[in-house]
This record gives structure tokens, sequence and C-alpha cells, in this order.
């Protein structure tokens, strides 16, 4: 996970114009109350793509923790669910190179172009799910977004290991097509 962050950040200057600390600067000089309109400022006002401005603020705002730190911090008192987590990051690799892995203070976002999977452990014994699948219909096991909103189109709720069969990661892979 830190691998392909540190890639990114290596990538920035070359693919946004900006080093991380450039960035950095800019966004001190404005005031966000939340972090959807810094991102929205990054891509409208410097045309940067979603996935470099998410974890452009996502960096800016944790000045004490490691992406590492800030997983860790999520799964602590909730170590039975790490399993969960690992494996859901392992399948999402696994689909390619461009997969960005960016972890937040209460979730982890899973990007390609645009985030198409959002991993939150929602209590000691489930993680929720996202998954970005516009125009797929509701199941009992594909519900509805939820908490994640607008985030994302759907939540699966996962209290096992075992959940990550194969019709999760056929949806998780559709998520990450429809993700280009």
């Amino acid at each position: 996970m830190e691998k392909v962050l540190q890639t990114m950040i290596e990538n920035m200057p070359e693919k946004t114009g900006k080093s991380l600390d450039e960035w950095k600067r800019i966004l001190k000089t404005k005031d966000f109350n939340k972090h959807g309109e810094a991102v929205k400022f990054l891509k409208e006002a410097h045309g940067v793509t979603h996935g470099f401005a998410n974890t452009i603020v996502t960096l800016s705002n944790e000045k004490k923790h490691t992406p590492s730190d800030l997983v860790t911090n999520q799964y602590t008192g909730k170590e039975n669910l790490k399993p969960i987590y690992e494996k859901l990051i392992s399948v999402t690799k696994s689909f390619g190179n461009d997969v960005i892995v960016t972890p937040k203070k209460g979730s982890v976002s899973i990007i390609r172009k645009r985030q198409f999977a959002l991993i939150k452990p929602a209590t000691k014994t489930r993680i929720d799910l996202g998954l970005k699948l516009p125009e797929k219909p509701n199941t009992d096991r594909l519900g509805p977004s939820g908490p994640f909103g607008t985030m994302c189109t759907h939540r699966v709720q996962l209290t096992s290991i075992d959940k990550v069969d194969k019709e999760l990661i056929s949806w998780i892979k559709e998520a990450y097509q429809k993700a280009e």
C-alpha cells in the first residue's frame, strides 16, 4: 500500500504540474470546512484528477499519521476484521497497477481514475464495502449505499473473510472497470 502511495507522490509533479508540498502550500491558503470542498477546489480550479486531488487533500490533513498508521488505527479493537480488509486490498490490487489505495481517518478509498470502492470498519464485527455500480439493481446482498451516501451506489456488509467470494470479487472488478 505504501509503495503505491509513494509512486503516486513521485509521479505527482509530472501528472499534476506540482509536487505534494506545493499542493499543500496552496491548500493552506484556503479555508475548507470539508474534505470534499478541498477536492472540488483542486479539480475545478487546477484541473487535478479526482484520485490525485483526494490523495493531496488526505495527505495535507494527516499531519501525524502515515497511511499504515491510519489503517492500524481503524482496526484497533477490531483486529478480527483486518484479514477481511487485507483480502479486499489484495483482490483490488490484482486488477491492475493503476489501483490507488488511499487511507483516511475512518475508511480506505480505492481509486482508479475515480473512486470505485470504499472499505470501512463499520462495527467491531463488520466491514462495510461501498461500491460504485451505477444502474446495477440492489439485491439482498448488494444493498443500497446506506451511510456512504453518494460516495458509493451500493454497500456489502462483510462479517467474515469467506464472504470475499467469487460473486463479491466480480462486483468489485465491475466497479473497477467502470472507473476508467
